[in-house]
């Protein structure tokens, strides 16, 4: 299966554009406080030609409700991601699903979504997370790997944890908040490479 990949924090159309023609699955845009934070307007527009099948992420940590209709209706999301205690005090609008978001020394429950995301215990902050950890949970189903990942590492986060899919925002970032293409495009390459080893791997012992 090919490995999902996601950037996250994405503020300038040249950063958007970056992360598609690298072959990112889904772009993130962060409605909390942080360098990479922008309005469901500016969202909108940067997401205007975004293509047909790469997912559109509304990143938010406890969002009021007034906040996650206006991303609904202003950009139109195909995921909301934000802590999962948050999710059960929200109505998520129709037509968009809640991305839960466990991270580094919390407890996930023993019944989990279909898909969740994992990562450090700040958000945002580069912090690695629980590699063992989030590699137990992977088995539950669709984890997408956070936390202080970048292009040095993320071949060995995959080989570990053998997620569903990885997500990066600071790791390709040339400063705070300033993705870099290069940084974006290697990122990519090497989780796929990790994946389709793993991949290889398996096939080998299931021959």
């Amino acid at each position: 299966m090919r490995l999902y990949v996601k950037i996250c924090g994405l503020t300038t159309p040249h950063a958007v554009e970056a992360a598609i023609n690298a072959g990112a699955d889904a772009v993130g845009f962060v409605f909390a406080p942080s360098v990479r934070e922008v309005t469901p307007a500016l969202a909108a527009q940067l997401a205007r030609d975004i293509p047909l099948g790469v997912d559109i992420v509304a990143v938010a940590r406890h969002p009021s409700q007034a906040l996650v209709d206006e991303i609904a209706h202003v950009l139109r999301p195909r995921w909301l991601q934000t802590d999962a205690g948050d999710i059960a005090g929200l109505s998520v609008p129709e037509g968009i699903a809640a991305l839960p978001v466990w991270r580094s020394g919390s407890t996930p429950p023993a019944s989990l979504p279909a898909r969740y995301l994992y990562e450090g215990a700040v958000s945002g902050a580069g912090l690695t997370a629980d590699w063992e950890e989030a590699a137990r949970l992977a088995l539950g189903g669709e984890l997408i790997l956070a936390g202080g990942l970048n292009a040095g590492n993320v071949e060995r986060a995959v080989g570990t944890v053998r997620p569903f899919g990885v997500d990066v925002s600071s790791g390709v970032e040339s400063a705070p908040g300033r993705k870099d293409p290069a940084l974006i495009e290697t990122f990519i390459s090497r989780a796929r490479s990790a994946a389709r080893t793993l991949s290889g791997e398996k096939h080998e012992r299931d021959g």
